[in-house]
């Protein structure tokens, strides 16, 4: 009887040690993996606040262009400066399509959004790929000192060659976005992730109905002729972002594993993918893609550049369409673009924020859908007598369902791409979206600008609505 209770007692030891190991590895890895669904939630929380805070800094400064460019013309018009080139590239530009003398300073904060898209369109495949490489927090806080850094420039850019290094170096830290779309669709799930970047799309709209108001309230308050170019929103927008770094350096955390990370190599070759629009619209700088991901990456990829490339070129004309057809005033296009603002704030806080992955693909198809008859309801308003109702129904039809189509379009198709692409090569897949759709907007408006002065505003957005049937058939027909 001895040795059978001796064997009971050395299994009763060993069950024991084997249940204390089990215990200590359990805990061990409750350490090495803390994400749980609470800490995602709040991960995407930190991230909206983030992006908000680098929002309303970034679009306080749109009303206040007009006086901005009065200032430098004030001080630099009539010597030899980086300003009088610029103006007189603009000028040959108003003559070249017919624009009205009114609609100059239009034209040139138009060039100056162009160029900052642009350096958008340089660095936003290039940030994300390092990120896979080097992880989300790193990259995101150089970025963010970036901007802080221009909002910084800006306080003292008493010259316009300082305030359009101030706006370069913005437009190459603007990576930010993409970075945060990252950090988002790694602390979310197949079934979470379009709500998460539903709320991307929130910030969005909260960030451009908030921030130009307060623009607006220091364009009021801004006097050009006593020599200020900005300085008080300069330092607001500053406060707004160092706030911002603090935020990411001391709550956000970093959300891709050492393990998840992929080896970044540098050569010639690679520079060419992550600048050449050919190699973009094809995500050859993503590695690690399956065949499949590969193809409708490629598909999405171009269904969303051709979406907006002209989204953005007849958005940017619907300012000269209701100023000059529809003598709105300033502050007239400010409630326009607030009633607009509220309508996708709303559906991206409600509607958006429930949908899962399929009801993310159903509400981009139906938001590309959407989006022509839009702008051929704006195309009806831009003509003397339209049928059936007056022109200013017609504008309103359309900006509504503008307003409806551009809730969804953007941040569905993003989940979408986030969907196709392994953990190691997000940052990627979403720098390289980001990128196509920074090249869309900077070239987008400078076509668009130039038909609606060639050939009228009807005839532009008729135009324009056909184009984009394509797109919106295109994704129908995509098989994810």
């Amino acid at each position: 009887m001895e040795p059978v209770h001796g064997n009971g007692e050395l299994r009763q030891r060993r069950e024991r040690e084997i249940t204390n190991s089990t215990n200590i590895i359990s805990k061990n890895e409750s350490k090495l993996k803390p994400v749980t669904k609470t800490t995602n939630g709040k991960v995407i929380g930190l991230v909206f606040v983030s992006l908000l805070l680098d929002l309303l800094a970034f679009t306080m400064i749109l009303p206040l262009l007009p006086s901005l460019l009065d200032y430098y013309d004030k001080q630099e018009g009539k010597s030899n400066t980086l300003y009088t080139s610029l103006l007189h590239a603009v000028q040959s530009f108003q003559k070249l399509t017919g624009a009205p003398d009114r609609f100059a300073s239009v034209l040139f904060g138009g060039a100056l959004g162009s160029m900052y898209s642009f350096l958008q369109f340089l660095t936003s495949p290039i940030v994300g790929s390092l990120s896979d490489a080097y992880g989300r927090k790193p990259m995101l806080l150089i970025c963010l000192l970036g901007i802080a850094l221009s909002h910084g420039l800006w306080s003292y850019a008493s010259t316009f060659s300082l305030f359009v290094l101030a706006r370069f170096i913005g437009g190459l830290s603007k990576a930010n976005v993409s970075l945060s779309m990252a950090v988002v669709t790694d602390a979310s799930d197949e079934k979470t992730r379009a709500r998460g970047m539903a709320l991307v799309g929130l910030a969005f709209s909260i960030g451009f109905i908030v921030g130009p108001l307060a623009g607006a309230w220091f364009a009021m308050s801004t006097d050009v002729s006593s020599g200020l170019w900005g300085e008080r929103p300069a330092m607001y927008a500053l406060s707004l972002s160092l706030a911002n770094v603090a935020l990411v350096t001391f709550f956000v955390p970093e959300t891709l594993s050492k393990d998840k990370r992929a080896p970044l190599s540098l050569s010639l070759s690679k520079a060419v993918d992550f600048v050449s629009p050919w190699h973009l619209l094809n995500f050859t700088a993503v590695k690690n893609l399956s065949n499949h991901q590969s193809k409708v990456l490629s598909k999405l990829g171009l269904i969303y550049f051709i979406y907006l490339f002209i989204y953005s070129g007849l958005e940017f004309t619907i300012t000269f369409l209701t100023h000059h057809t529809f003598q709105y005033t300033a502050m007239q296009q400010g409630k326009m673009f607030l009633v607009i603002g509220a309508i996708m704030a709303v559906l991206q806080g409600g509607a958006a924020r429930r949908l899962g992955s399929k009801g993310a693909e159903r509400a981009a198809r139906v938001a590309l859908i959407l989006t022509p008859p839009s702008f051929v309801c704006v195309a009806f308003a831009a003509t003397p007598k339209p049928p059936v109702f007056t022109p200013l129904f017609w504008l309103w039809a359309g900006l509504v369902l503008f307003a409806l189509s551009t809730a969804f379009a953007v941040s569905c198709m993003t989940a979408m791409a986030a969907a196709q692409a392994p953990s190691e090569a997000r940052g990627a897949v979403l720098g390289t979206l980001r990128s196509l759709g920074a090249l869309a907007r900077a070239a987008g408006p400078l076509l668009a600008s130039t038909m609606y002065w060639c050939s009228g505003a009807a005839t532009t957005y008729t135009i324009g609505s056909v184009i984009l049937v394509l797109p919106a058939v295109m994704l129908l027909r995509l098989k994810t």
